[in-house]
């Protein structure tokens, strides 16, 4: 059988079609969102742009799939490139080496994404994200805390105002409300985040626990909601 004949089963192939004409954009390709494009690629998505600054560290091989003892010191958006092109050869991949903020926004067209993904951990680019999908019309959904979370099955898909007990969507509640942004499909956990007591020699923050099984099935959950809603 062919590499989606399968997919094309469970789809139907007017369906399949449609994943493979659709352009999705991925903000942070790390724990959640390398996962996400891992398995958007997987379902035959045409066409994928990654967006992301940081590169690979050992910190990353408990959990983000593009994390490697082979790919420390690589650019996470190039390791995932090279990742997508050995699933889909025909794939056509935008990596942007770079953080979104307002300052760096200016370089991406909302208007040519038929769906938005955000998957990173700064609230002044999640809100900015959302912004933007929203201003062209694009479907967005918004990845809220997976760290300090040990339970992968609490994970819900909800509108931004429906959840509960996280403290980032508790957050991106309060800052979206504040500038009308309504109608935001989020993925949360209603897990009560456990509490490490480690702080950042350099930040003085917390570091948040992390397991292998809780950010990738986020980042899986929140591919799913991607695909069924291009197929609508």
């Amino acid at each position: 059988m062919g590499q989606f004949e399968r997919t094309e089963l469970l789809l139907g192939v007017e369906n399949l079609l449609k994943v493979k004409k659709a352009h999705v954009a991925v903000f942070g390709v790390g724990g959640v969102g390398g996962y996400t494009v891992e398995a958007l690629a997987r379902a035959g998505v045409g066409i994928l742009t990654v967006v992301d600054k940081d590169t690979v560290s050992d910190s990353n091989i408990n959990r983000q799939i593009i994390a490697l003892h082979s790919t420390v010191g690589m650019p996470k958006v190039q390791v995932m490139k090279q990742r997508i092109f050995d699933i889909n050869p025909d794939a056509c991949v935008n990596a942007f080496e770079c953080f979104f903020l307002p300052d760096t926004a200016e370089q991406f067209d909302f208007c040519a994404y038929d769906y938005v993904v955000d998957a990173v951990d700064n609230v002044t680019a999640k809100i900015e994200i959302i912004r933007r999908a929203k201003e062209a019309g694009v479907p967005v959904i918004s990845s809220m805390g997976t760290g300090n979370k040990f339970n992968p099955l609490d994970f819900k898909i909800a509108d931004i105002s429906k959840t509960c007990v996280c403290p980032l969507a508790r957050v991106m509640r309060r800052e979206l409300a504040k500038r009308g942004i309504k109608g935001v499909k989020v993925l949360y956990s209603e897990e009560r985040p456990v509490k490490t007591g480690v702080l950042d020699e350099e930040t003085g923050k917390s570091v948040p626990g992390s397991v292998s099984f809780v950010p990738s099935v986020a980042g899986l959950v929140i591919a799913s909601e991607v695909i069924k809603d291009l197929i609508k």
